[in-house]
């Protein structure tokens, strides 16, 4: 069966679960996984996240209202998830140097490839940004998105997304020009 559209999912999964289930994981799963990834940096971190993405995607599917596109209400539960764990993780530190303890963690992280420099360069110039910045950037960027679903899926207007965008683009060109 092919599905057409994100209301014809929506429909499948509530009526018929566990096939509506394996079709959602198969459309968006990657994609949820990357926006968390790169987030939350750790592979690990970003696979438990994405797993409870689509447990609270699946639980409130019936909730979902269509104010919004339907890409826009899965990426705003995965940024709530990615989020809660980036808070959990600090609320965990202990240490005084936390920012070393991240540093170690993403250096052990075996999925991360430390041969392209200029992507561990940009990767820590995103990591850098406030989470506003981060996000639009990221979803900006990386998944092409326009403005109006940016601003949805963060809580904010689209100017502001725009704004924030820039803003994160400029810091990241002056990053990345650094120390060359």
């Amino acid at each position: 069966m092919k599905i057409r559209d994100d209301w014809e999912l929506v429909r499948m999964a509530i009526k018929e679960p566990e096939k509506g289930f394996r079709y959602l994981m198969g459309k968006y799963r990657e994609a949820v996984y990357w926006h968390i990834r790169r987030l939350v940096v750790i592979h690990d971190d970003a696979q438990d996240a994405t797993q409870e993405t689509f447990l609270r995607i699946f639980r409130s599917l019936s909730e979902f209202k269509g104010d919004g596109t339907f890409r826009s209400w899965v990426y705003r539960i995965a940024t709530t998830e990615a989020l809660r764990l980036l808070n959990r993780r600090r609320n965990d530190c202990v240490s005084l140097d936390s920012a070393s303890t991240e540093i170690n963690r993403m250096m052990a992280d075996e999925y991360v490839n430390y041969d392209d420099l200029e992507a561990v360069k940009l990767q820590n110039a995103i990591l850098s940004l406030p989470t506003k910045q981060q996000l639009a950037f990221n979803l900006r960027y990386y998944n092409e998105m326009g403005y109006d679903e940016i601003a949805e899926i963060i809580g904010s207007t689209a100017d502001s997304a725009k704004s924030n965008y820039h803003i994160a683009k400029e810091k990241i060109i002056k990053y990345m020009n650094s120390n060359n």
